[in-house]
């Protein structure tokens, strides 16, 4: 007998969470833990542009036929546009090479596994904070984690000098994890200079970033938000990419991602990519189709494709709109803690600074389950629920 030597593992941070909200009785109860986009209804949609590429789909597909290792390439050169540009030098010398892969997570745990099997890295640094899935990916892929300062809790604002002042103090050779868009969790993202610093910094040290790009389009736009990776594919001339369209396209239950390896020429790339596709096999052998051939056949059409770029507006521009509500509606609950800094973040998540005690309380007492750093998924919240929310909130702050 060996199963009963095996430990109960410890709940997730963020789907445990919701396991625990499903189990909870409460009829006024509210799941601000998980990263999914909600309408004004309370509902995650299927986005228009997506429902007619199914369409389209379902009156063209002939076969269900494997995939190749790195899935549909049509799907692989859009990736490549919408992260760089036709233009950038990264495509047009081809020095990247990109594979489908099982969502961001996928994306991520398919880099890890490539450099720790087949270069020198050995060591990993996140922002602290960072996604709560990281360190366990990193660390399943034998990848040492450490952290770079991020975020200074007392302004609620990011803590640009200890973020290079950590980065100063890495080896050359180690990963360097880069958050391209909607930092997640504190919505803070670097401006422009501070993307050039970072991508000098990391040229002058030999250091490789490696971009979570979970959430483009969700800050200011599809081409702004990838400005930050593309000033670094400037400077720096390898580096990784994984990147997700769970969010943007709605399309969570599809597990559709990517890994886009970039490096000094094509030829390199290629040697280079022939070892990623060789992860690949090893671990789930060739992609699933339906979410890759979603994605390129709306960005291969240009009326879906104006579609789609319309809807992911409508979902960006409500969700500024809540974390305006939220900020309002805590003072008119008599919040007098200054929460003005959420109007600052991007993206579907917002720190909000309570204190793990505060978040226990929110969930015992209301109902209102965030996660215990103290992220808020503002995509989750809508006017039916924001007084829920904000009443809660105040009650904790009372009583603090």
């Amino acid at each position: 007998m060996i199963f009963n030597q095996v430990e109960q593992a410890s709940a997730d941070p963020i789907l445990g969470l919701t396991d625990a909200f499903k189990a909870d009785p409460r009829a006024e109860k509210v799941n601000l833990g998980v990263g999914i986009y909600k309408d004004e209804s309370g509902a995650t949609p299927i986005l228009k542009s997506v429902k007619l590429a199914e369409e389209k789909l379902l009156d063209s597909e002939t076969s269900k036929s494997y995939l190749g290792i790195d899935g549909v390439q049509a799907y692989n050169q859009a990736v490549q546009t919408l992260l760089f540009g036709k233009s950038h030098d990264v495509v047009v010398k081809k020095r990247a090479a990109t594979a489908q892969a099982p969502g961001g997570t996928g994306s991520l745990r398919v880099a890890a596994e490539f450099l720790v099997k087949n270069t020198a890295a050995q060591t990993i640094w996140v922002s602290n904070p960072s996604w709560a899935n990281h360190n366990n990916i990193f660390n399943s892929a034998n990848l040492a984690v450490k952290q770079y300062g991020y975020y200074r809790p007392e302004t609620h604002d990011m803590d640009f000098d200890a973020m290079c002042a950590d980065l100063n103090t890495a080896n050359a050779g180690d990963l360097v994890l880069l958050h391209g868009c909607c930092h997640n969790p504190t919505g803070i993202d670097l401006n422009s200079q501070q993307w050039e610093a970072i991508a000098k910094l990391c040229l002058d040290k030999q250091l490789v970033p490696l971009f979570d790009f979970a959430y483009q389009g969700f800050g200011a736009g599809v081409e702004e938000d990838a400005q930050g990776l593309r000033i670094v594919a400037n400077i720096v001339p390898e580096l990784l990419v994984a990147n997700s369209f769970s969010k943007n396209f709605g399309l969570y239950n599809e597990r559709i991602g990517a890994v886009t390896l970039v490096a000094e020429s094509s030829t390199i790339a290629n040697k280079a990519f022939s070892q990623v596709k060789s992860t690949i096999r090893a671990n789930y052998s060739n992609p699933p189709a339906h979410g890759a051939l979603i994605v390129s056949t709306i960005l291969a059409d240009e009326a879906l494709s104006e579609l789609w770029q319309q809807e992911l507006q409508q979902m960006r521009e409500r969700i500024a709109q809540m974390r305006g509500l939220f900020v309002e509606s805590l003072k008119a609950c008599g919040v007098e803690q200054n929460f003005d800094f959420i109007n600052d973040q991007n993206g579907m998540f917002s720190f909000s600074g309570l204190t793990k005690d505060q978040v226990n309380q929110l969930k015992v007492d209301h109902g209102v389950y965030i996660v215990g750093s103290g992220r808020i998924s503002v995509a989750g919240m809508t006017k039916s629920n924001m007084p829920v929310i904000c009443k809660a909130i105040a009650a904790v702050l009372a009583n603090s």
